[in-house]
């Protein structure tokens, strides 16, 4: 059995977007690659976790319309905890988080990206989407580390 690069994908509003697609297809064409999807639910509780599990059968389902196999996981609706419930270095060779544009996106607000690269100590491809006809991507490295529970997707507080 060929080796396959393990990626975690981190998307939830843009789960489908064509610029994700492309991300997508664009690594695939680099080399074998085993997807996993993980789409933070997008309320508390048993029935947004329950109307997340659908949307990521949903999305599966585009994935592999497009050529790409891959499974899901719904999870917390924190994404950060998300992410820290569901990473396993030995589990997955790259990060790609996939979020709305600058302005619109919560996810970029909370700096995503930059967490999931230190909570990760990897390399994140983060993709932007969002009317481009390109997507929109951008290599980002951890920051300086820092331990597992200071992950908080707040944004910081501003100081008067």
């Amino acid at each position: 059995m060929a080796w396959h690069a393990r990626v975690l994908v981190v998307a939830n509003v843009t789960a489908t977007s064509e610029e994700l697609l492309a991300a997508l297809r664009e690594r695939a064409e680099r080399g074998p690659i085993a997807l996993t999807l993980l789409m933070p639910a997008t309320r508390i509780g048993f029935s947004g976790l329950d109307e997340c599990r659908a949307r990521v059968a949903e999305t599966l389902e585009v994935w592999r319309a497009a050529g790409l196999s891959a499974e899901g996981i719904a999870g917390d609706p924190d994404p950060g905890v998300a992410v820290q419930e569901a990473w396993d270095p030995r589990s997955y060779d790259e990060v790609i988080v996939s979020t709305l544009p600058t302005g619109s996106s919560k996810w970029l607000q909370a700096d995503l990206p930059h967490r999931v690269a230190k909570l990760t100590d990897m390399p994140v491809r983060h993709v932007a989407a969002g009317g481009r006809s390109k997507p929109a991507t951008r290599s980002v490295r951890p920051r300086e580390r820092s331990p597992l529970g200071a992950l908080n997707l707040r944004a910081p507080r501003r100081q008067h």
